[in-house]
């Protein structure tokens, strides 16, 4: 094999070397960001239409608040609270629908079904208090009981996405240190290939070169001749062995060739 084939070869090594510790931080590197990535599409989307209905459960409990305790019979001021409760409703049935697509834990179901019950009963008695047939009784003894039990399944919702976020944040760290160690070993085994690399093939260059200078100074010797080099460079001996070759051999013949002219 000539040394030009053996140096791509060497230097082939190396990139190949490179290129698979390149491709294996990246796999691992995207592999995390999407792990990461889940985390914030699937839990945090819960736990934002959680809270967001929650505020728009307490924006509904404030309108029958006024409308239950109003010492006035202003038909304005009622139908301004009625248009809050609207508003909070539809708020209300926007994240609820958009939490009902978005289940993604254990229990997750059970607590959405519960939330879904929990809201009808609350919206039936709030209606019942809209067609006046509502009192301060119903207030207290319906009202509020439907409406404590649709925020604490509202938060059951917001529990256990949140535990989730916790236990897959830790499940990340631990994949995250678990890639550090492979990259870890990997980089060491790559060091340890390129620097036995390293010191092969210099190693090898450099003791065929001075293989070749010593021959060169034993043909020298055996046809008389004497190589004067205090030098350490083998390529140098070698020039100069060639040199000396050429003046003797290469000198001789032109002067044979001038004598018969």
């Amino acid at each position: 094999m000539v040394i030009k084939k053996k140096l791509s070869l060497g230097l082939g090594f190396l990139f190949f070397i490179i290129f698979v510790l390149a491709i294996f931080c990246s796999y691992y590197i995207g592999k995390l960001s999407q792990e990461a990535g889940n985390i914030l599409k699937d839990n945090y989307n819960s736990l934002v239409y959680s809270k967001n209905m929650i505020s728009s459960l307490e924006d509904q409990r404030t309108a029958i608040n006024s409308i239950v305790f109003s010492q006035t019979e202003n038909k304005k001021m009622s139908g301004y609270n009625w248009q809050i409760f609207e508003k909070a409703r539809i708020e209300f049935e926007k994240n609820l629908k958009a939490e009902n697509k978005n289940i993604t834990e254990i229990q997750e179901n059970v607590y959405v079904e519960t939330i879904n019950k929990n809201y009808d009963i609350f919206l039936k008695i709030c209606q019942q208090i809209k067609t006046g047939s509502g009192t301060n009784a119903m207030y207290f003894n319906e009202f509020q009981p439907a409406f404590e039990q649709l925020k604490q399944s509202i938060d059951n919702i917001h529990e256990v996405n949140m535990q989730a976020v916790v236990r897959k944040s830790q499940m990340t760290r631990h994949d995250a240190d678990r890639t550090r160690d492979y990259m870890a070993g990997i980089g060491v085994f790559c060091m340890i290939l390129a620097f036995a690399y390293f010191w092969y093939f210099p190693l090898y260059i450099s003791n065929s070169i001075a293989y070749l200078a010593e021959k060169m100074k034993q043909l020298l010797n055996k046809i008389g001749l004497t190589l004067d080099s205090k030098t350490n460079d083998e390529l140098f001996v070698i020039l100069q062995a060639i040199d000396l070759l050429e003046n003797k051999y290469g000198g001789g013949k032109k002067e044979k060739n001038q004598t018969e002219t």
